[in-house]
């Protein structure tokens, strides 16, 4: 089959949205299919960092669209770098061959658009990669009111995606229900495909072996670690006053690796209480992600509590994959919960319990080294039986039209 798959981001950007479209577009090439991607042409959350227009990774095409590169500082850039993209989208799509199938994801928002007009004119089967909800996203953060012109807008705009799509793959029952109850989408459209660990890039590494820890002099600290997107959705008010209690403690360090919007809340933060224990550091290649994410000694999910059913704590996974204990600060019922309870890893911390935080920090600190590696094996087994590449191939089944 020729497809065509639209995601701002692809390799070699970082981010997590751009790790599962480059799984999945290569998964499909080696089973033969004829794979072409459209994607932005720089990093995106380094707008300096720029690639070729034309390219190939592992049998897939790559081509590379322009736009603006104000970055994501401000409401302003991020608005102008959305429009300036959709538009250069919508100029460089309609030159694509017909395909047979196309895969329209969610980031930018409403990309979508795009690939749903094209398959309505040219022919081919639609495929809605719903990775996160727009604009139900920015009516939760407060950016946009739902009642406003603009908002009904956009929300008619999402329905006509959904209505335009042979099939709706999305990434947890609470976003399921989410399109079916806001959008009256059918829900033997939707199949629900958690997302993968990168299993081929991601394994644990013991401390003493571990090339993070040694290049950012970590080896003798209990690392607290927080890795991936802090984005919108993700507040860090919790665990930045955690960071505080533990400022006199010198052998106790909060790492914050990643970018987004509040990378610049934990910088202030920083800045403002004079902390030495917290560090920051940039998205590391999915190649480097088994040494950082290997590194912490306790891992810090976050999940805001307005956002269940719209995002997806995809994180996780990655931590699974290394075998480390976590805490995932946010509400009592969203996807992670779910098995949580049910497997006994990991502990919930409601946002605002700071006492609870640290009481659980403490827990992980101390515990043995038998405990330690029970953690390890029972997550590590969780991975490979949930969320190894069996969920990759449940969704190159939904493609080939085999679910």
């Amino acid at each position: 089959m020729k497809i065509l798959l639209i995601n701002q981001s692809f390799y070699p950007d970082v981010i997590a949205v751009a790790q599962y479209a480059t799984g999945l577009a290569a998964a499909l090439a080696e089973r033969g299919h004829e794979v072409t991607v459209l994607a932005g042409d720089h990093a995106y959350d380094h707008p300096s960092e720029t690639y070729p227009r034309l390219g190939e990774y592992r049998r897939v095409q790559i081509i590379r669209i322009s736009y603006l590169r104000f970055g994501r500082k401000n409401r302003l850039g991020r608005l102008l770098d959305l429009l300036s993209f959709h538009f250069s989208l919508a100029v460089q799509i309609f030159f694509i061959p017909k395909q047979d199938v196309v895969i329209g994801m969610t980031a930018p928002p409403f990309v979508a658009f795009w690939s749903a007009l094209y398959c309505r004119f040219k022919g081919g089967k639609h495929i809605y990669w719903v990775m996160d909800m727009n604009p139900d996203e920015a009516i939760a953060a407060g950016w946009l009111k739902q009642d406003s012109l603009l908002g009904q807008a956009l929300l008619r705009l999402e329905r006509w995606i959904f209505s335009q799509s042979h099939r709706i793959a999305t990434l947890d029952d609470f976003m399921k229900e989410r399109i079916k109850d806001h959008y009256k989408v059918d829900g033997n459209k939707i199949s629900v495909i958690v997302p993968w660990a990168h299993d081929e890039f991601i394994h644990s590494i013991r401390h003493e072996e571990n090339s993070f820890r040694k290049k950012h002099d970590l080896a003798d600290k209990f690392v607290v670690m927080y890795s991936g997107n802090h984005s919108i959705c993700h507040p860090l008010e919790t665990l930045l006053k955690a960071a505080f209690h533990y400022r006199e403690d010198k052998q106790v360090v909060f790492c914050f690796v990643g970018g987004g919007v509040r990378t610049h809340e934990v910088e202030r933060f920083k800045k403002e209480n004079s902390l030495q224990n917290i560090h920051q550091f940039p998205y590391e290649p999915i190649e480097n992600l088994s040494q950082s994410l290997s590194a912490a000694d306790l891992h810090i999910t976050v999940m805001g509590n307005e956002y269940v059913g719209i995002v997806h704590p995809c994180k996780v996974y990655g931590i699974l994959s290394v075998g480390r204990p976590f805490i995932l600060i946010g509400p009592k019922k969203n996807a992670m919960t779910e098995w949580m309870d049910e497997t006994r890893l990991g502990e919930q911390i409601e946002h605002g319990d700071v006492a609870g935080l640290t009481c659980a920090i403490e827990k992980v600190r101390h515990l043995s080294t038998a405990e330690k590696k029970n953690i390890s094996e029972k997550s590590i087994q969780l991975k490979n039986s949930r969320f190894g590449r069996i969920r990759l191939e449940e969704m190159v089944g939904l493609i080939e039209g085999k679910t």
